[in-house]
C-alpha cells in the first residue's frame, strides 16, 4: 500500500470486460448494488452504455505489485449529457455559443442511476490516510486522463457527501441537489409507519391503496431467480411505455433486464402486478445492503394511484419486511412528501478546464446551491409526520 512514498500508477480500461469482477467488487463493497461488476457491466455488454451510445469507458484502476486492486473508479468518455440527472446543458450551451467546445467530457458516473453511492473506490483493507490518499490520486487521474485527451471538463455525480468535500478541498467545484428517501424507524408493519403520520394523510394513504386494491391485481416483490424472461419481456414493454411518454427514447436495451436478472442475482427486486395471468405493471428496484432503490417503472393500463402503490407503498413494505433503513424512490418528485419521503442532499462535483467557464459556473453554484438549501427547509416543513416523528 502507498504509504506516501512509492509512485502510483493507474491505468486506463476501456471496458469492464478488461476488469477482475472479484477485485473490483472488493473495492466497491457490498452496500451499493450499482457499483458493482455485475450492473455495470450488464449495462456495457447489452449495448446501453458503450461508445455507440455515448458512454465510452475509461475506467481507473490503481493496482498493487502483486496486481490486487488498491482502488477503482467508473468513467466514461461522453459526447453528450444524456442519463446523467445532474443536468449542466446550460453550461453546455453556453460555452459552445461563446465558442468553446464542450464536448467530450468525462463522467464519472453508473449510468441511468441518480444514487448516492462512492465513486472513489478503495479496497477494504485501505484506511486512514493512505485510503484518503488513493481517492486524491483517483480524482487527480481524472484530471491528467481530460488534459491528455483534451476534454472540457470532469464530473463526478452522486459521490458520497465524504467524497465530494475531499473533491472541494482538491479544487473541484462543489454542486447540490436534492432527492427523496423515506426512512425506517424500524416499524414493524406499514400500519406502524402510517400511525406517525396526520391523521388527514394516513387517511389519505389508505385511500389510495384501498382504491388500488379495488382494480383486483395480483401485485408481488419478485426476487433473483423468481424474475423469468416473461416478466422481463413485460417489464420490457412497461419501461418502453413509460420511456416513450416521458423522454421519447429508451437509455436501456431489452438485453440489459436479462443480463441483470443473471448477474446481479437477489440484488434485483420486481414489484409486479397480473390481472387474470396478463402483465399490468412493474417497478424495478436493486436492494442495497440497507436501502431499496426504485429504478424504473412502467404499466400497460393508467389506474388511479397504481404508480404510488407499485413504486412508493409496496417498496415501504420490502423494506419494512426485510428491515433495510431506507427506500431511494431516484430523482425528482416533490409529490412523495406527502407519502412519507422527506428531502435529503445529494452532491457533485465538477472540474472544469476553461478559466472562465469555470469562473461563470463557480457563481452560477453559489445561487444554486441557496436556492436549493432554502427549497429543502421550506419541504422539510410540509412532511405528513406528526410533530416529533421523523
Amino acid at each position: 500500500m502507498p504509504g506516501g512514498r512509492e509512485a502510483i500508477t493507474v491505468r486506463v480500461a476501456s471496458s469492464l470486460a478488461e476488469v477482475d469482477g472479484a477485485k473490483w467488487d472488493a473495492c466497491a463493497g457490498a452496500s451499493d448494488p450499482f457499483c458493482r461488476h455485475a450492473f455495470l457491466s450488464a449495462l456495457e455488454d447489452s449495448g446501453s452504455a458503450d461508445g455507440e451510445t455515448g458512454w465510452l469507458a475509461q475506467h481507473l484502476v490503481i493496482e498493487d505489485a502483486d496486481g490486487g486492486y488498491l482502488a477503482v473508479a467508473p468513467l466514461y468518455l461522453k459526447n453528450h449529457s444524456y442519463g446523467e440527472y445532474v443536468f449542466d446543458w446550460g453550461w453546455a450551451d453556453a460555452y459552445e455559443r461563446a465558442g468553446g467546445r464542450y464536448y467530450p467530457k468525462l463522467q464519472c458516473a453508473v449510468p441511468f442511476t441518480p444514487v448516492t453511492g462512492p465513486r472513489l473506490m478503495v479496497a477494504p483493507g485501505v484506511t486512514g490516510e493512505d485510503a484518503d490518499g488513493l481517492r486524491r490520486a483517483l480524482a487527480a487521474a481524472m484530471v491528467q486522463v481530460a488534459e491528455k485527451l483534451d476534454v472540457s471538463s470532469v464530473h463526478i455525480t452522486f459521490p458520497t457527501e465524504s467524497e465530494w468535500r475531499t473533491l472541494g478541498d482538491m479544487g473541484f467545484l462543489a454542486r447540490q441537489g436534492q432527492q427523496f428517501h423515506w426512512h425506517n424507524q424500524d416499524y414493524a408493519d406499514f400500519d406502524a409507519f402510517l400511525a406517525t403520520l396526520t391523521s388527514r394523510k394516513r387517511k389519505q394513504i389508505r385511500k389510495e391503496r384501498a382504491r388500488v386494491a379495488d382494480i383486483g391485481l395480483d401485485i408481488r416483490a419478485l426476487r433473483g431467480a423468481e424474475i423469468t424472461e416473461r416478466h422481463w419481456d413485460a417489464f420490457y414493454a412497461f419501461y418502453r411505455n413509460t420511456s416513450d411518454r416521458k423522454w421519447g427514447s429508451a437509455y436501456l436495451t431489452r438485453e440489459f433486464f436479462s443480463l441483470l436478472g443473471e448477474r446481479a442475482g437477489d440484488d434485483v427486486v420486481l414489484i409486479y402486478g397480473e390481472a387474470d395471468g396478463m402483465p399490468v405493471c412493474g417497478a424495478l428496484n436493486m436492494a442495497g445492503r440497507d436501502a431499496l432503490y426504485g429504478r424504473n417503472w412502467g404499466a400497460a393500463a393508467n389506474f388511479k394511484f397504481l404508480h404510488f402503490e407499485t413504486c412508493y407503498y409496496r417498496a415501504i413494505d420490502f423494506a419494512i419486511e426485510h428491515g433495510l433503513k431506507r427506500v431511494e424512490a431516484g430523482a425528482q418528485g416533490p409529490h412523495k412528501i406527502q407519502r412519507g419521503y422527506v428531502p435529503v442532499p445529494t452532491y457533485s462535483a465538477h472540474w472544469i478546464a476553461d478559466p472562465g467557464l469555470r469562473d461563470a459556473v463557480a457563481r452560477f453554484l453559489i445561487d444554486e446551491r441557496l436556492g436549493i438549501e432554502a427549497e429543502m427547509t421550506v419541504l422539510a416543513a410540509h412532511t405528513p409526520y406528526r410533530q416529533g416523528d421523523p
